[in-house]
């Protein structure tokens, strides 16, 4: 079995091996993984984080040791707080931006390390604390206004799990990937009275299939990527759009997570 990680800003991962396929999420600067497969130039990975697996093509991946990969598993991430900030590598000098979310392993005094690749960051960043959900909605907030991607999950362009996922991040917990995966974490509301700011509401289609999560806000409002992040009122029914006079989502269910 080998393992890898990443050394791009944000790298494509695909439903099938192919550059025709289906986004179904990106790789993060930083974010490590095992390879599970190669094929035609491309490898199947699973993302360590939160298990999650496509097809990246080899070229835009770093192998490393088991050891590295088992280190890092072991070792509380450091994350980058800024929206998009320059990364320098030491090792080649070339410069390069990553995004709000980032790893950097082994951080120390404004450098970090990729087994013999040293880096410098200048940007802010911090030791992944322990879950807080104090800070979810601002965080929440950096995202706004971010354009809607399938698959995406920075604020160039991120889908609505993405954005809950990275939002959970920030703030210390990391969730699983899709919105019917988060919708098997954490613990179960019965009415929207009861759901304070930072807990999540998913919404449902015609056919009971979970397609669509947000983070609940104070007042009766949800944030969501829906086109790009938005804010919305959110009520028994589902989410309504006032610039469009109508509902968007049918509400499903509210979920604490803890």
């Amino acid at each position: 079995m080998t393992f890898g990680i990443c050394q791009l800003s944000i790298v494509p991962c695909r439903k099938e091996p192919s550059h025709r396929s289906e986004m179904v999420t990106q790789i993060l600067f930083g974010e490590h993984f095992t390879i599970l497969e190669k094929k035609n130039f491309w490898c199947k990975i699973k993302i360590a984080h939160d298990n999650y697996e496509g097809w990246v093509e080899q070229k835009q991946l770093t192998e490393i040791s088991e050891k590295s990969f088992l280190l890092l598993n072991k070792t509380t991430p450091v994350l980058a707080l800024d929206l998009v900030q320059i990364v320098t590598s030491q090792t080649t000098e070339i410069v390069f931006p990553i995004v709000i979310g980032s790893m950097l392993p082994s951080y120390k005094n404004k450098e970090f390390a990729i087994e013999k690749n040293k880096f410098s960051y200048e940007g802010q960043a911090k030791k992944m604390a322990k879950f807080s959900k104090n800070s979810l909605v601002e965080n929440a907030y950096l995202f706004m206004n971010t354009p809607y991607l399938w698959g995406g999950r920075s604020p160039f362009g991120i889908d609505c799990s993405g954005f809950t996922q990275m939002v959970y991040r920030l703030s210390g917990m990391f969730l699983q990937r899709d919105a019917n995966q988060q919708a098997e974490q954490g613990t179960t509301l019965n009415f929207v009275e009861e759901a304070a700011p930072g807990d999540l509401a998913f919404f449902d289609n015609e056919e009971g299939k979970i397609i669509h999560v947000g983070i609940i806000l104070p007042e009766n409002k949800i944030i969501h990527a829906s086109g790009k992040v938005r804010v919305d009122t959110l009520d028994h029914y589902g989410i309504y759009n006032a610039a469009e006079k109508k509902y968007s989502h049918t509400l499903r269910l509210l979920k604490r997570m803890d």
